[in-house]
């Protein structure tokens, strides 16, 4: 330092001033709708979010035809729940891979990641909820001398 301080006032002067947070911007395409990838396990879907009545389709059929179970309807209407716009966005979304629970997964995490696209101040929302976090558990392997990944052939003394 080649100057010197003549007082501790003089170092508040010094620090840089503070970061501040990110700003999000709004994606949206041309037909403005914001698109993202959800994933879960095996399977990938792919959700583009609109404004409009709330009709959910995926793969070109409504919510209550593919997903039968009401659990997994639920699991997929829960960030648009939390984020108070349930009725308001028109989901369309094709998904592949996996089994039911895995696309139900799936469609949720695009759906919540295609909201903070379209709307960014839902971010916090969704994130305090869990929403945005990919669930990142996967089957695992199989591996040799053993009958499934863990299970071991049954024991027999004779």
């Amino acid at each position: 330092m080649a100057e010197s301080m003549q007082s501790l006032d003089q170092l508040s002067t010094l620090k840089p001033a503070a970061a501040e947070a990110p700003k999000y911007v709004r994606k949206v395409d041309s037909r403005d709708r914001a698109y993202a990838t959800g994933k879960r396990k095996d399977a990938v879907a792919r959700v583009w979010i609109k404004p409009g009545a709330g009709n959910i389709v995926i793969n070109e059929r409504t919510i209550e035809v593919y997903f039968a179970r009401p659990v997994l309807r639920m699991l997929i209407q829960q960030p648009l729940v939390s984020a108070n716009r349930l009725g308001q966005y028109d989901v369309v979304c094709t998904v592949s891979g996996g089994g039911l629970s895995g696309q139900a997964g799936a469609v949720r995490h695009g759906i919540s990641k295609a909201l903070t696209y379209y709307e960014p101040e839902l971010r916090g929302v969704l994130k305090r909820g869990g929403f945005l976090t990919r669930d990142s558990r996967v089957v695992e392997r199989k591996k040799y001398g053993r009958a499934k990944a863990r299970r071991s052939f049954q024991f027999s003394k004779r």
